[in-house]
């Protein structure tokens, strides 16, 4: 199978490429920002011309798709960004969709929990739910979803939240940062959800590529914890121990975008569909940490 995976150079697009050395598959790996050291293909994903020409001059039978606007507070903020945002996040999926659709081919669309906010849910939330999205970035990314749909492309969404690496920027780097580096530090404890590391999530869509099923699934670490929480066991794992790290409430970090103080997914769906292992946030966590205190983590992921 040829897939193609775009936003080669994100956070889960690095881990894509990492995980894709374990499959049998041709892997094409397409961003719009190259990165010295990884071998990049171009791609514009707002061109359908130029995702037809690539799809068909490479006979891609499925896309990955990890390109978006991920810069949720200031497409929040400001009309110019929030327009890039729907472009990204909602006209270029639907571009893949299209061409997917032309050549029956499969679309693995990685989406957010940020499609929901609205709606206060005291249960982990399954994919009956509708989504009620409070700001900008969560619109974009539904309408993604929708437009993906109306095409009558195959497509598999995964609906996944609070998403960090080894790669990039995210909270869990900066955490390992600012816990090695300050004296003290205030984390929001009023917002419980799970993380995603995305590495495992890059192992689910090699699962879900050998026997893709059309739909709506979500995907998270198991577990629950609050950013306080988070930042603990980074600080805990790192062994940076003489950061002083207290709680304190969202309400004293106020932000464009209104987030519920309770939301974890519901990943029975895609466990039972694809037997997709979920680790523990925290184990998971363990091997990140682990990773960025290596040195040379980079290079050698890569070899």
């Amino acid at each position: 199978m040829n897939v193609l995976v775009t936003g080669a150079n994100s956070q889960l697009g690095n881990e894509m490429r990492i995980v894709s050395k374990n499959t049998s598959d041709n892997y094409i790996f397409t961003d719009v920002n190259e990165v010295e050291g990884l071998e990049t293909t171009y791609l514009d994903i707002t061109d359908i011309d130029a995702i037809r020409k690539m799809v068909v001059d490479n006979n891609v039978n499925a896309i990955v798709n990890c390109a978006a606007w991920t810069n949720v507070d200031a497409c929040g903020t400001d009309e110019k960004l929030a327009a890039l945002a729907e472009k990204l996040n909602a006209d270029a999926p639907e571009n893949l969709a299209k061409v997917m659709k032309e050549v029956d081919g499969w679309l693995i669309q990685v989406s957010t929990d940020y499609v929901f906010g609205k709606e206060p849910y005291n249960t982990p939330c399954g994919p009956e739910k509708k989504g009620t999205p409070t700001g900008v970035y969560g619109e974009t990314k539904l309408h993604g979803e929708q437009k993906i749909i109306a095409t009558g492309c195959k497509h598999v969404i995964i609906r996944t939240a609070w998403l960090y690496s080894e790669f990039g920027k995210n909270f869990c780097k900066t955490m390992f940062n600012l816990t090695a580096t300050k004296p003290a530090l205030k984390v929001v404890f009023d917002q419980c959800s799970t993380p995603t590391y995305a590495l495992d999530l890059a192992n689910a869509i090699i699962t879900i590529l050998e026997k893709p099923q059309v739909g709506v699934y979500y995907f998270s670490n198991e577990g629950v914890y609050s950013w306080y929480d988070f930042t603990q066991m980074i600080a805990k794992i790192a062994c940076n121990k003489d950061c002083d790290i207290q709680p304190c409430y969202s309400s004293e970090y106020p932000s464009p975008i209104t987030r519920p103080a309770y939301f974890v997914l519901d990943k029975r769906t895609i466990k039972e569909t694809f037997v997709v292992k979920v680790p523990y946030w925290v184990d998971s966590l363990e091997i990140c940490i682990k990773n960025i205190l290596n040195d040379n983590m980079t290079t050698n992921r890569f070899v």
